[in-house]
């Protein structure tokens, strides 16, 4: 089996642009974890939070539970500069970006450089800890109704 690229590791070091957080739209899919520590942290029950911060996304017949964001596309958790559940963010967010789709080849590691200015700076991160990610990622079991 080939060696991946990132065999020798890669630096990242988040900027705090908030990038990943803001301006665009997309998905926080939340596992059970997630649900649990983020409801925690808020002092609310599972019911409270998924009613008041998630929203339901079919994708394709399986419903998966997901973050809503503000009408500008932003975290509904962005606030004043960074996130006000930083410590209890879900694994999504926390593994960015070292995400698989982001870790197919250099080259979508490197078109990542434009959009997240931590990409290719900071501290080297070892092929063990990439694949520790990763590995949590495919382990983590998101909700699904």
């Amino acid at each position: 089996m080939q060696e991946p690229f990132y065999k020798d590791g890669l630096h990242f070091e988040c900027q705090r642009c908030s990038g990943c957080c803001r301006f665009e739209s997309g998905y926080v899919f939340l596992s059970h974890q997630d649900l649990d520590r983020l409801a925690l942290k808020l002092s609310m029950t599972r019911e409270e939070f998924l009613e008041k911060y998630c929203v339901k996304v079919d994708m394709g017949g399986v419903f998966r539970i997901s973050l809503i964001e503000k009408e500008n596309c932003d975290c509904i958790f962005w606030r004043d500069g960074g996130c006000a559940v930083y410590d209890a963010r879900p694994l999504q967010c926390r593994s960015y970006p070292f995400w698989e789709s982001q870790l197919k080849s250099k080259e979508d590691w490197e078109s990542l450089e434009s959009s997240c200015p931590g990409v290719n700076k900071g501290r080297l991160h070892s092929k063990a800890e990439i694949e520790e990610w990763l590995a949590l990622r495919k382990m983590e079991k998101l909700i699904t109704i």
